[in-house]
């Protein structure tokens, strides 16, 4: 059995690392010749609006997934003409849009921020009138880690935001003063069976997500995020990995966005669950039967942002488990994660502090 992966970062190099042990073979297609996927499984260097380099990456395999959703819907109808790709190519357009998200998510009553189209100058002063300052403006399409936004705190920043983020495709959202973020991660097979894994909770700096941890306990918060997740799956008849990003306010969550693939705040799952998300996906894909998504104690992520510190440094703390993505070295950049894990609350306490210093300094 072999899985075509479009994309070869480091989601990619940790499906790959996922599918050996289950004897799957991995294929990686990424427009970039210097890729982290390489060090563990056969990449290839092509574009994806090339119908002849698809067509033949396709003819290769047995199924197709993704490891980030950039990629164009003719690329995904290629593809889905020669051999299966999950998720579904309706997902993947849907989280590529933030206007069709939200119109989702309105749809299945998901609670989401309130927001208005924008396709000129005139619809944004309208609907920073109608949803009130503080609002962020956001591309619709392309946006991630903080990229292409713009908070409005005054009104005399409108013309200045419309300017700086390219005057068209765009959408408002009333800013929300949450408390706190979590996201839901679930896997669902083609037969319709869904594992959850339990809700985790995330840290953001400059729109780069930081930290996350799990479980987070708050039961109300699970059955609706749970709930929330499969009302998105069922309607897609979704197959893989799918994670939703929730603000939460009063005990009440807010969608803020999906991602139909295996997800950075999931990451903890390698070392932290029974059967990590990227195994899940993988079995998904390939219709074999899902793992358990039971947590292995209290568990952390943190990402490593920039440069990949010591690995002495790292590798000397009890319960810390080192991934090097093997990327070059640049600022805002995510070149690793370091994830710990411990039964014992002391333990994890000692672990948590010894890592975050360690990588502070």
């Amino acid at each position: 059995m072999k899985v075509g992966i479009l994309g070869a970062g480091q989601l990619a190099k940790m499906m790959a690392l996922a599918a050996h042990p289950m004897h799957v073979q991995t294929l990686c297609l990424d427009p970039k010749a210097d890729v982290c996927a390489s060090y563990v499984t056969e990449t290839r260097q092509g574009h994806y609006d090339d119908k002849n380099t698809i067509e033949q990456f396709a003819s290769e395999v047995d199924f197709v997934t993704f490891e980030n959703e950039n990629i164009p819907a003719q690329t995904i109808g290629w593809i889905a003409a020669i051999c299966p790709i999950a998720p579904s190519k309706d997902s993947l357009l849907c989280a590529q849009d933030r206007i069709l998200e939200k119109n989702l998510f309105d749809a299945l009553g998901i609670h989401t921020p309130n927001y208005r189209q924008i396709d000129s100058l005139s619809d944004l002063t309208q609907a920073v009138e109608a949803l009130g300052l503080p609002a962020l403006l956001k591309t619709r399409r392309f946006g991630y880690d903080g990229k292409g936004q713009y908070l409005i705190q005054e009104y005399s920043q409108i013309s200045t935001a419309w300017e700086s983020l390219g005057q068209e495709n765009l959408i408002l959202e009333a800013f929300i003063p949450f408390e706190f973020e979590v996201s839901q991660i679930i896997v669902r097979d083609k037969r319709g069976h869904i594992q959850y894994y339990p809700l985790t909770f995330n840290e953001h700096k400059n729109g780069i997500l930081r930290i996350s941890k799990a479980p987070h306990m708050n039961h109300d918060l699970e059955t609706m995020a749970k709930n929330y997740c499969k009302k998105i799956a069922e309607h897609f008849n979704y197959v893989g990995a799918l994670t939703v990003e929730f603000f939460v306010k009063n005990n009440q969550l807010i969608a803020n966005e999906m991602a139909p693939r295996v997800h950075n705040s999931g990451h903890w799952t390698i070392e932290g669950s029974v059967t990590s998300q990227f195994e899940n996906h993988i079995r998904a894909i390939c219709h074999l039967p899902l793992g358990s998504c039971e947590p292995l104690g209290q568990i952390a992520m943190f990402n490593i942002i920039g440069q990949v510190p010591s690995r002495e440094k790292i590798l000397s703390i009890d319960n810390a488990h080192l991934h090097d993505y093997g990327k070059t070295a640049k600022p805002n950049r995510k070149v690793g994660h370091v994830t710990i894990q411990a039964i014992d609350a002391s333990l994890f306490s000692q672990a948590f502090e010894a890592v975050n210093n360690a990588l502070q300094g």
